[in-house]
């Protein structure tokens, strides 16, 4: 029987069933109950932050930080294009225009560009940055695959114009900096929010579920508060603002509980197979694995192979396809952000690198479980399919 070697599945090997039964026992299913409480603070712990609000998805996490930040209708926020749209959609949630800004070769965004499109589009005046008559309040930074963005650059030019920086660190769950002067910081806990989700494919995962945090502390409270319907006066059901059902369910917090005691041998497995990878691929001349920035230690939550376009002209279909064939799941980056149907209105500035990457990434195995003889299959597999399809 043909191996099948899949793309990124759940690890579910500690306390899971142990906690989520206790929680069914204890008859709290829904958005009440101590697991939630419990994994706020674990989290809050591991992060080295004050505050932690667990939410019912990565998205919520997001759209929540838009609010917080004060993003209103009219209002421009800078967002990638290469990315998960759900990085992007929270900005349409606020009826607010996004700017598709480029990224750089980490596929996080460009500060070069990011700079000048500050500088010479936009107009800074009584203490307002404006693009177009419209104020520009803040910019969605993606951690992509667990590679942290350039956030000392990034944050400098944030902190001179007054812009809020949102962390979608959604992908990035324990990646951190070594080096520089964000040393020991992880990723979602540099700029004004930090957003996290616990899809199924993340390095640990509740099902759904997400996760934000904060610089102000009590803008965290906050944003509990307003995930929970703004209750006032819960007995009374008195709500002095608008609020929404973005928070996180018991049963959710108490898988994610048990998935905190393991994340540090999830991110040792994901860093250690990443090499396996990198070592088997060395030398191979029809596709490259991608590094990771300098002065950081990534999750390593993602593996990208980049294909080599001068040699292989098969789509990324094509290509995707061949290898599921052959017992191997894989997956193209993303479609671009701006050329989805929603966003073909919006502007973009100076899109280079994304598309090239968008031709040319291909996403590998990278479960935390897979084992060396997996890797080393998938790897045969990839190198068998890519070189039948080279250019004649």
């Amino acid at each position: 029987m043909q191996k099948f070697i899949p793309l990124c599945i759940p690890n579910f090997e500690g306390n899971e069933k142990k906690y989520v039964d206790d929680a069914l026992e204890q008859g709290w299913v829904s958005t009440g109950g101590a697991y939630i409480t419990k994994l706020e603070q674990s989290m809050a712990e591991f992060l080295h932050v004050e505050n932690v609000a667990a939410c019912q998805s990565g998205t919520s996490a997001l759209h929540l930080s838009l609010i917080e930040a004060g993003v209103r209708p009219g209002d421009v926020v800078i967002v990638p294009p290469l990315t998960f749209i759900a990085a992007v959609n929270p900005v349409k949630y606020q009826f607010a225009t996004p700017v598709f800004m480029d990224c750089d070769d980490s596929f996080c965004m460009d500060p070069v560009k990011l700079k000048r499109f500050l500088e010479q589009e936009c107009t800074y005046t009584e203490g307002k940055l404006l693009y177009k008559g419209s104020q520009v309040k803040a910019v969605v930074v993606v951690h992509v695959f667990g590679n942290l963005a350039d956030m000392p650059a990034i944050m400098k030019l944030a902190e001179k114009y007054g812009i809020k920086v949102i962390e979608d660190a959604t992908e990035a769950l324990g990646s951190k900096y070594t080096e520089g002067i964000y040393a020991g910081k992880y990723a979602g806990t540099i700029g004004d929010f930090g957003a996290f989700s616990f899809n199924g494919n993340k390095i640990i995962t509740t099902g759904g579920g997400g996760a934000v945090t904060a610089k102000d502390a009590a803008q965290v409270d906050h944003i509990r508060y307003l995930s929970t319907q703004a209750k006032d006066d819960p007995h009374y059901y008195i709500h002095h603002e608008v609020g929404y059902n973005y928070r996180m369910t018991n049963l959710q917090a108490a898988l994610g509980v048990a998935q905190m005691e393991e994340l540090p041998e999830f991110i040792r497995r994901k860093q250690a197979n990443y090499e396996k990878y990198k070592k088997l691929f060395d030398g191979f001349k029809l596709g490259t694995i991608i590094g990771f920035r300098e002065g950081t230690a990534s999750n390593k939550w993602f593996y990208s192979l980049e294909i080599n376009r001068n040699k292989i002209g098969a789509t990324m279909r094509e290509i995707i396809t061949a290898l599921e064939k052959r017992g191997v799941q894989t997956r193209a980056i993303w479609g671009l952000i701006n050329e989805q149907i929603p966003y073909l209105q919006e502007e973009a500035y100076e899109l280079e690198k994304a598309p090239y990457y968008a031709e040319r990434i291909l996403n590998i195995p990278c479960s935390t479980q897979i084992t060396d003889d997996e890797i080393e299959y998938a790897v045969s597999r990839i190198k068998e399919v890519l070189g039948e399809l080279q250019n004649a």
